[in-house]
């Protein structure tokens, strides 16, 4: 089944979700703890249906953790997907989570702010792990009232917005079959960074007038370089171009924004709180991922910072299952923009939440992230 079909075919059933199926994991360790409250983890080896190559890293498989939060009858599910751009794995995520186990087991779920801030202030590094361990916290805490989280949040459902499609870096004809795939999304988002990146534009071009959303993922090193690619790419129907140089090069950056015929926004530059004020003028938007920031309260907090700053706001993800979309896309409201697609890239995702109709986000109405068993 291609991703399209499995977007169309996809569809909503039962009430309660359920734990990933076992066979399935590449490892499953259960923590059970003497306050009655348990923690399981599951590293889950999530396989694609194709080969996804960006400037960083090209692999036809992503590795990502499940938490599992148990406590008084209820269970909560978090997913982590670990990024390599910042040295993190796995396995790293879940020894991040067992490193706080008694104190998860000591701690009232319900007074998940605190819980997760002693995390943070416990656990260095290791934000997909974070994530895991905040998304199952509030999927716990939404079960808990019997509300869904955008409920909880405040949030209007009809108002998440449309996401795009994300296509990855391959060859001129793969490259336009990836995109006939992808004919029920009106906005596709491109993977650029590299020397092909006119023959990767002239491959999508060549099969639909869509408007293009484009991401170099910090590929382009020259500033010169990068004036130039995006004054090109503003005569193609581009909306605006994300992460065109490295993160640490601000002064490069402001200097592009300047000159930048199209708006410009920050993904791999905008990791935390602290880096928000100083975005300011460098960026005309930020993209805020579950995975990078630590979850889903330090991403809501993120979003209204810049809100309040003046910037436009993405919620955006890394190849994931349905757990770690849905979270994020509960935040979706919040958002100018959303790039979640990550679970339509893989073929063995073993949840159904939200789900995707000619690209608007649905939410579903179900308890916490309303996540059902595939």
């Amino acid at each position: 089944m291609n991703r399209r079909n499995f977007v169309q075919t996809a569809g909503l059933g039962g009430l309660l979700a359920c734990l990933p199926g076992k066979s399935l994991a590449l490892a499953d360790e259960k923590k059970t703890t003497k306050g009655g409250t348990s923690v399981e983890t599951d590293i889950y080896r999530l396989k694609l249906r194709h080969t996804w190559t960006t400037t960083m890293s090209s692999s036809t498989y992503r590795d990502i953790l499940y938490v599992h939060y148990n406590h008084d009858g209820i269970s909560g599910v978090g997913e982590g997907a670990p990024i390599v751009r910042y040295k993190e794995d796995a396995k790293g995520a879940q020894a991040a989570v067992d490193s706080v186990l008694p104190m998860l087991d000591s701690s009232d779920p319900t007074q998940f702010e605190k819980v997760i801030s002693e995390v943070f202030t416990r656990v260095s590094g290791q934000w997909a792990g974070k994530a895991a361990i905040d998304i199952a916290l509030m999927d716990w805490m939404g079960k808990k009232l019997g509300v869904p989280l955008y409920e909880y949040f405040g949030l209007d459902p009809k108002d998440a917005p449309v996401t795009d499609f994300s296509i990855g870096i391959d060859t001129p004809a793969i490259t336009r079959e990836k995109v006939k795939e992808a004919a029920a999304f009106p906005i596709l988002k491109i993977k650029v960074g590299l020397d092909t990146d006119e023959q990767t534009i002239a491959a999508v071009r060549s099969v639909t007038d869509k408007p293009l959303r484009v991401d170099a993922n910090e590929g382009w090193t020259d500033r010169e370089v990068a004036a130039r690619k995006i004054d090109w790419l503003s005569k193609q129907g581009v909306v605006f171009v994300e992460q065109p140089m490295p993160a640490d090069r601000i002064d490069d950056l402001r200097w592009l924004h300047e000159r930048a015929s199209l708006p410009l926004m920050g993904d791999e530059s905008c990791r935390h709180p602290a880096d928000i004020p100083k975005l300011v003028g460098v960026f005309d938007a930020l993209n805020f991922k579950l995975d990078k920031t630590g979850g889903m309260m330090q991403t809501y907090m993120m979003i209204q910072m810049a809100r309040a700053l003046g910037f436009k706001t993405m919620l955006g993800c890394m190849v994931s299952s349905s757990c770690s979309i849905t979270a994020a896309a509960h935040l979706s409201p919040l958002v100018d923009y959303a790039d979640l697609d990550g679970n339509l890239l893989v073929a063995n995702d073993p949840y159904r939440g939200v789900t995707v109709k000619d690209g608007q986000l649905i939410l579903p109405n179900r308890p916490g992230l309303g996540l059902l068993s595939a």
